[in-house]
């Protein structure tokens, strides 16, 4: 089947995955933002707090497979709008079980947002799709950026949202997940209405003209991916550049997560008030996602692997300046290179891997790729506390550090065993 690729076309669908991004990232900041208070509330201790988190952090790796098989199987457009649906649902089930007093149902919800989670966290590539390899880390760099407004705006909707619960007579608590509701409603029929034609359709289309012109220009079997039978998951990532990419991302989300999560503590146990502490997180947040539409034109431009390398530098950095002192400029310094380096790892690793992957893989491939994340995310956060407990941010550093070196291990094996397969067109629209 072909459908009409006009530019038009393309800059709706990623305006609408942008908005739809944002409008998901300000829901689950809104909504979390008070989930570990609601927690040890309903469950009557303090030390089951972080247990939503810790279940909607399984939940988005145990679905990121199967949503990806079935953004395969149904399309880019259905696959995205189940898993909007399950964040609406867990929404409005987490509303509800602070309005029962329930702790069993607030982890239900939980649960369900995690599963919305792995869905959402692949809309970056479905935009990526639809464009050539010249220009999808660009347009990655852009979904990703879309996580800006959630930054500001989850934290700008909890008051107001608190304030109507009670005018409803509700729990105060419950208003942000009521809330949240409705924006996961708004991002699924943005979703529904505005992918037309489905991005999978022109996905297909665009990997056939890269077959075609590497055939033309008698390019390796790899470059070409001739053959139509897609390859497993294993044949996938066994390859350099794979292994190299979900590396790239998983080592950058894992030292995020264990100073990310740490923090607060560190900074609330060397006397700072919430006002330094918003601030630092602030600035890291803003290393997250405020440049990420740079960070793709600079990874077009200069080159997935070099931008790689040059994220796990500032990763280092993050890991000599953070133990230096607990005074808030320095801390402010490396929480956003923090955010910067995790950026440029993930923005380079998810263009990496999505050039090495045929149509007809995507779906499959980077749903193991998001598993193998949530689950470095996962890692990162449960270790922290641990790490922090034995050796405070020292041991933090010392355990980032390592990971990082790892990673830059892995950049030399890739690059000493011979270059990486390119894509086969880097051709503009």
């Amino acid at each position: 089947m072909t459908v009409p690729i006009s530019p038009g076309t393309r800059r709706r669908i990623v305006g609408a995955l942008f908005l739809t991004q944002g409008l998901f990232s300000a829901a689950v900041i809104a909504s979390f933002t008070l989930t570990a208070i609601v927690a040890a509330d309903l469950s009557g201790q303090d030390s089951a707090a972080g247990l939503p988190a810790t279940v909607t952090l399984l939940g988005r790796a145990a679905v990121a497979y199967p949503i990806g098989w079935l953004l395969d199987r149904a399309g880019r457009r259905r696959g995205l709008s189940l898993g909007y649906a399950f964040g609406i649902l867990g929404a409005l089930l987490s509303g509800y079980a602070v309005v029962v007093g329930s702790f069993a149902l607030l982890l239900t919800g939980a649960l369900l947002l995690g599963l919305s989670r792995g869905a959402a966290e692949q809309g970056r590539y479905v935009a990526a799709e639809i464009f050539r390899s010249s220009r999808r880390a660009k347009v990655i760099g852009l979904i990703v950026f879309a996580g800006t407004i959630g930054a500001i705006g989850g934290p700008l909707l909890v008051v107001p949202a608190t304030d109507l619960a009670l005018s409803l007579d509700l729990d105060l608590y419950a208003g942000p997940y009521f809330v949240s509701a409705v924006l996961l409603f708004l991002a699924g029929l943005i979703v529904l209405l505005m992918l037309r034609p489905d991005p999978l359709l022109i996905g297909r289309q665009m990997g056939a003209l890269d077959d075609s012109e590497a055939a033309a220009a008698e390019l390796p079997l790899q470059s070409q991916n001739i053959g139509r039978r897609p390859r497993s998951l294993r044949e996938i990532f066994s390859s350099r550049a794979a292994i190299l990419a979900v590396s790239a991302m998983v080592v950058g989300q894992m030292v995020m997560a264990m100073f990310m999560v740490i923090t607060s503590l560190y900074m609330e146990r060397s006397d700072h008030g919430a006002d330094a502490i918003s601030f630092v997180i602030m600035a890291h947040t803003l290393g997250m996602f405020g440049l990420s539409w740079l960070t793709g034109w600079l990874v077009d431009r200069l080159g997935r692997v070099i931008m790689i390398v040059v994220g796990a530098f500032i990763l280092i950095a993050t890991c000599i300046l953070a133990p230096l002192s607990v005074a808030v400029p320095m801390l402010a310094l490396a929480l956003f290179l923090l955010g910067l380096g995790w950026n440029f790892c993930f923005v380079s690793g998810s263009s990496l891997l999505a050039d090495q992957l045929r149509t007809i893989e995507r779906g499959r491939a980077q749903g193991a790729g998001e598993m193998a994340v949530a689950l470095g995310a996962g890692a990162g956060s449960l270790g922290s506390g641990l790490l922090f407990a034995q050796g405070g941010m020292i041991a933090l550093s010392v355990v980032g550090f390592t990971l990082i070196v790892l990673l830059l291990a892995i950049v030399l094996w890739s690059r000493r065993v011979g270059p990486l397969a390119r894509p086969a067109t880097v051709a503009s629209d």
